[in-house]
């Protein structure tokens, strides 16, 4: 990366190699960085660990020996299994993409997928992170190091505008110059019913740093849809409270101690079995497109062309099966389940219910809110099976 750009994105840009070795002194210099990873690994001896750190000179090396194996870590003690299928979908030559995923986990979405990437092969992306996550300072030169770039949130107005024309930039920046990929969540935040929807302003965010009509522009970005399929959200009793809570007071916002616990629970709970498609790459879709559309109906056909790809490549569970009848009170998908796991997800659902601490705890729309997060995946598979074709 030239210095001019270093100049330009300093604000947002992951570390450079350059700057590794002193931001490696300071996590390890960090008590709070040191907690946090005994949290994941109790019995980890931290002096051996600081002078394996030390040997990093790279983010490269950083990302590709201790990020990876602190991923599969976790993956081991917190899933089942952890698959990746579609990836003869992935362009040869490794060009570089803007892999876009429905988003669960605030930290594991793009944690897991770049794992799996490296596996096939493909290497990992850069990835976009929102500000409201780097509660501390060691987790912002945590997420630098291991290559993540920042998305500003909580800003208004003009700099707002300002903010999502150098993300752009930024993006298209690595995309065609330095030549790495990118992974963004087609939304600003999780989706907490799991009804996955791209949003039109992060399609027009992309289109920010292109120079070309919308089309074009966001063409350049290569943009792969990725569908993630977790058998069990850790958060998904906090995702139910959160409901409850805007329900009760319009004015309720989460806290930055809130996106910590859901950080720390999505990351060390159990997740069941995990699965990511690697879906069809749109641009032969995009191609098609009509570029004198008006541009907000050019940004919903974009936004379905992406969503369509996500719904029909979802894996299911027998978990989604049962919650789909319970929740609407049919037996539709009963041959896609036994009485032993409607039982088992009886018994999860409630445990998860019974986490659940607050004033006016209602438990009936909790209990509807878990089961619709769990449901919508299936909802949205049916209805793109059930749509005509365009």
């Amino acid at each position: 990366m030239e210095e001019e750009s270093v100049t330009k994105f300093d604000d947002i840009r992951p570390l450079t190699n350059d700057e590794v070795k002193e931001a490696i002194e300071e996590l390890i210099a960090s008590k709070d960085f040191e907690r946090a990873f005994r949290y994941i690994k109790p019995d980890l001896e931290w002096e051996e660990f600081s002078q394996r750190m030390r040997t990093f000179r790279t983010k490269e090396e950083f990302k590709a020996v201790l990020a990876y194996d602190v991923v599969m870590m976790v993956a081991k003690n917190t899933t089942f299994s952890l698959t990746v299928s579609g990836r003869s979908r992935l362009p040869e030559g490794h060009i570089p993409c803007t892999f876009i995923s429905n988003h669960r986990d605030i930290v594991l979405d793009a944690a897991f997928l770049n794992v799996m990437l490296y596996d096939v092969g493909y290497g990992m992306t850069q990835v976009a992170i929102g500000d409201n996550l780097l509660i501390s300072p060691w987790i912002e030169k945590l997420v630098r190091l291991n290559n993540s770039f920042i998305v500003k949130r909580g800003v208004s107005g003009r700099q707002q505008l300002e903010a999502s024309v150098l993300l752009s930039a930024y993006i298209h920046h690595t995309i065609k110059e330095t030549k790495e990929s990118v992974w963004i969540a087609q939304r600003e935040g999780r989706a907490k019913d799991s009804d996955d929807k791209t949003q039109s302003s992060i399609l027009k965010m992309l289109n920010m740093g292109g120079n070309k009509d919308i089309v074009s522009n966001l063409m350049e970005l290569n943009i792969v849809p990725v569908a993630i399929s977790y058998e069990f959200d850790p958060c998904d009793f906090l995702k139910a409270k959160e409901f409850l809570q805007k329900r009760d007071n319009s004015d309720f916002m989460k806290s930055k101690r809130d996106d910590l616990l859901n950080m720390e629970t999505g990351i060390l709970n159990n997740k069941g079995r995990v699965h990511f498609t690697i879906c069809s790459p749109i641009n032969p879709q995009l191609a098609q497109l009509e570029k004198s559309t008006d541009k907000n109906e050019l940004y919903s056909l974009i936004a379905a062309i992406i969503d369509k790809e996500i719904y029909k490549h979802y894996r299911f569970y027998p978990c989604n099966y049962v919650a789909y009848d319970m929740l609407t009170n049919t037996g539709r998908f009963s041959s896609h389940y036994g009485q032993k796991d409607k039982k088992q997800f009886e018994t999860y659902l409630q445990g998860q219910l019974d986490k659940i601490v607050c004033p006016n705890k209602d438990e009936a729309f909790l209990r509807t809110k878990i089961l619709e997060m769990y449901t919508n995946p299936l909802k949205n598979y049916l209805d793109n099976e059930a749509a005509p074709s365009s």
